[in-house]
């Protein structure tokens, strides 16, 4: 059983971005799923490397929408996605050294991250790319 349920609620109108956080989603609740499973760390390093590397190609991809549609959050934004991969990077390094991080608080943290930024701020950007750009009548600015 997945620990997040994709549903419409996620959808944010930029087709691009929706598939990428289907992606992620799904990549978290195969992490979670390793975990369940008491699969090793080993294991569950394997799978959580690829959501971080999954989620740095996302932010990625994201931020240079941003930067094209002139979105005025975009830094703001940006640091926010920094600041994801830090603390995950700094959550794993200790879960693997054994010095604090349990998997659950990791988990946790991706859980609750990942729903609010999507459901806040990526839901954001969403509505401001559905805003008709002022200097082209009826064109939304969300790419196909």
């Amino acid at each position: 059983m997945p620990i997040i349920e994709w549903n419409d609620t996620y959808l944010t109108g930029i087709s691009q971005i929706d598939e990428h956080h289907r992606h992620l989603v799904g990549l978290f609740n195969q992490t979670y799923l390793q975990f369940i499973k008491y699969a090793s760390p080993d294991e569950l390093s394997i799978v959580f490397d690829e959501l971080i590397d999954y989620a740095t190609y996302h932010f990625a991809a994201e931020e240079q929408l941003m930067q094209e549609s002139n979105y005025p959050e975009r830094v703001s934004h940006k640091q926010a996605h920094d600041e994801f991969i830090r603390r995950v990077l700094e959550m794993h390094t200790d879960y693997c050294s054994k010095r604090k991080s349990p998997f659950l608080e990791i988990l946790a943290f991706l859980q609750n991250w990942l729903a609010a930024h999507i459901l806040q701020s990526d839901a954001a950007f969403g509505r401001f790319l559905a805003v008709p750009l002022k200097n082209s009548p009826g064109d939304t600015g969300v790419k196909k």
